[in-house]
C-alpha cells in the first residue's frame, strides 16, 4: 500500500517523447535495470497485487517493479478481488492478504500463523482507496484467506517510502511501508531463505527512491491561515506571555 500524497513532485517533463527502457519499463534516466536480480527471485510463495486502477498510472508506484524482482507474482489491475479475475484465488488456495487490524478484524501477526500461506495478496493503492479495496474484497476473501498485519502504530506519524533521508511519499502512521517493502518484510518471515529476499528487494528499492530524488523537488507547504478572531487571541495570548516573561520595571521601582 501506497502513501496517500506525495512530499515531493516532480519538475516539468522535458517536451517530447521519452525515452523509455524495455528491460525495466522507466524512463532511460531513471533505469533501474543494474538494480534488478539477474533473474526473477524465486519463492515457494505465490504473489498477488491487487494494483488499484490510479495507482497504477502513479510514477512512484513500487508494484512494477516488485513484480519484476520476483517470479512468482502477479499485477490484478482491478479495485476489487472477485471470482474470475484470479485462477488461482478461484481454487481456494491457503492465503494471507496485508491489511492493518481494525475492530471488525481482530490483529494477527505473521508470527501467529501456523504454517507458510501457499498465496500472499497485497494491495497497492493510496491508504483510502487500499480501505475500500479491502473492505469490497474481504467476501471473497473470506472463504480461504486470513488477515495478517505488520506491526502499526496509529498514534505516531508516518516515516517515508523506506528508512532513508529520502522521503517521496509520507505515510500515515509508524509502521506503515510502501507495498514493496510490506512484502519484503513478509517473505522474510514466510519464505525459507526470506532474509536474503528482504535484502534484495529493499536494495532495489533504496535505488529506485535514491535515483527518483534526483528529479523531484519538496514541495512549498502553504501556511496555515488562521481566522480573525483566532489570530486576534493569539496576538493577545503572546502578548500576556511576554508580560509575564519580562516584566516591566518602572523608574524608582526594584525589579
Amino acid at each position: 500500500m501506497e502513501a496517500e500524497d506525495d512530499d515531493y513532485f516532480a519538475s516539468s517533463p522535458p517536451r517530447g517523447a521519452r525515452s523509455i527502457c524495455g528491460k525495466c519499463s522507466r524512463p532511460s534516466p531513471v533505469c533501474l535495470c543494474r538494480s534488478l536480480p539477474a533473474q526473477p527471485i524465486p519463492t515457494q510463495t505465490q504473489i498477488i497485487i491487487l494494483h488499484h486502477p490510479h495507482e497504477a498510472q502513479h510514477k512512484l508506484s513500487t508494484t512494477p517493479i516488485l513484480t519484476k524482482c520476483l517470479a512468482n507474482s502477479t499485477a490484478i489491475v482491478s479495485r476489487r478481488l472477485k471470482p474470475g479475475l484470479s485462477p488461482l484465488l478461484d481454487q481456494s488456495p491457503s492465503a494471507v492478504y496485508l491489511f492493518p487490524p481494525s475492530k471488525s478484524s481482530p490483529p494477527l501477526s505473521l508470527s501467529d500463523l501456523e504454517s507458510p500461506p501457499a498465496v500472499l495478496i497485497a494491495f497497492d493503492a493510496t491508504w483510502r482507496h487500499a480501505k475500500e479495496m479491502v473492505k469490497a474484497s474481504e467476501g471473497f476473501l473470506s472463504g480461504f484467506a486470513r488477515r495478517v498485519s505488520l506491526e502499526v502504530d496509529e498514534g505516531v506519524g508516518g516515516g517515508s517510502i523506506y528508512e532513508s533521508e529520502l522521503i517521496l511519499r509520507k505515510e500515515p502512521c509508524g509502521g506503515c511501508v510502501s507495498t514493496m517493502e510490506a512484502v519484503a518484510r513478509t517473505l522474510r518471515v514466510i519464505e525459507p531463505n526470506g532474509v536474503e529476499i528482504e535484502s534484495k528487494l529493499i536494495g532495489v528499492l533504496r535505488d529506485m527512491v535514491a535515483l527518483q530524488a534526483g528529479f523531484l523537488k519538496p514541495v512549498k507547504h502553504r501556511v496555515k491561515m488562521l481566522k480573525k478572531g483566532k489570530e486576534e487571541q493569539r496576538l493577545k495570548d503572546e502578548t500576556h506571555e511576554s508580560s509575564e516573561s519580562f516584566p516591566i520595571v518602572r523608574q524608582g521601582q526594584a525589579p
